[in-house]
């Protein structure tokens, strides 16, 4: 029986241009509809998420980055955690000179070494706001959300992944949202404590959740939930972490998920 439908948002909820289909916001109606509450887990600060909230008609709390912080619709901050101020330093110390974006989400405002490129332009749309520039985020430390390394050579983004991992791994949730972006959060922001918190708070056991996702990041609550849906432009590695492969996020992928596999088993 499926009681809740969690889902990530970018590359999985939204198409490219980070843009809320009609076909998806229907069909996330037709499942509410039916008795199953459906909410959202993001990379993204609650202020990206505000505005998917009304068209999907969300009632329950929420999770941004990706779990960090748990939130009513109302913005209202439910918990909340921070990175680790000796993994900031760790962090910033192995990417050194690296030629890379940085950017740094704190008090409820981003951060970024540079205004320009595709990367800022879409995060404006999924942060719902516009960045601060600075060189410098050492006032910020102890107060970090999320840390992003941005760079659209895979390798070297891939490379430094590796080694935060292998450096603080323990100490922190360490991965990619996207091939271009190395993500960091606090060591219990991660997609599967996060399920687990918002199923928790509705009552909900996690063999009754669903749960729709894209990406390394969204394998750990791929291993938690119930029943785990990947977009079909997933990589090969993540697909093999869930227990249905849907259509991508351009054709409308939780959609579809939502027609054909969790509305069967919830009117069954």
């Amino acid at each position: 029986m499926i009681r809740l439908a969690v889902s990530d948002v970018d590359g999985t909820l939204v198409r490219k241009d980070k843009s809320l289909s009609p076909q998806v916001i229907a069909a996330v109606h037709r499942l509410r509809d039916a008795g199953v509450p459906f909410t959202l887990i993001s990379a993204r600060p609650i202020s990206g998420m505000m505005p998917l909230i009304a068209p999907l008609g969300i009632d329950i709390p929420l999770a941004a980055f990706n779990g960090g912080i748990v939130f009513r619709p109302d913005g209202a901050v439910l918990s909340a955690c921070h990175v680790d101020e000796t993994v900031v330093r760790g962090v910033f110390a192995i990417v050194g000179d690296a030629p890379v974006d940085r950017w740094v989400f704190a008090d409820g405002h981003w951060y970024a070494t540079s205004d320009q490129g595709v990367h800022v332009e879409h995060e404006r749309i999924a942060s719902n706001q516009p960045p601060v520039l600075r060189d410098d985020f050492a006032d910020l430390y102890g107060r970090i959300d999320k840390l992003t390394i941005v760079s659209d050579d895979a390798a070297l983004l891939k490379g430094l992944a590796d080694k935060a991992k292998a450096a603080f791994g323990k100490q922190a949730t360490i991965g990619q949202s996207q091939t271009y972006y190395l993500d960091v959060t606090g060591v219990t922001a991660n997609k599967g404590d996060g399920v687990a918190a918002l199923a928790k708070m509705l009552g909900v056991d996690m063999a009754d959740v669903a749960v729709f996702g894209d990406m390394e990041n969204d394998v750990p609550m791929f291993d938690r939930a119930g029943f785990s849906v990947v977009m079909g432009q997933a990589p090969e590695a993540v697909k093999a972490k869930a227990d249905e492969t849907s259509s991508s996020n351009e054709e409308d992928g939780v959609a579809h998920a939502i027609d054909a596999f969790i509305l069967p088993k919830v009117t069954s």
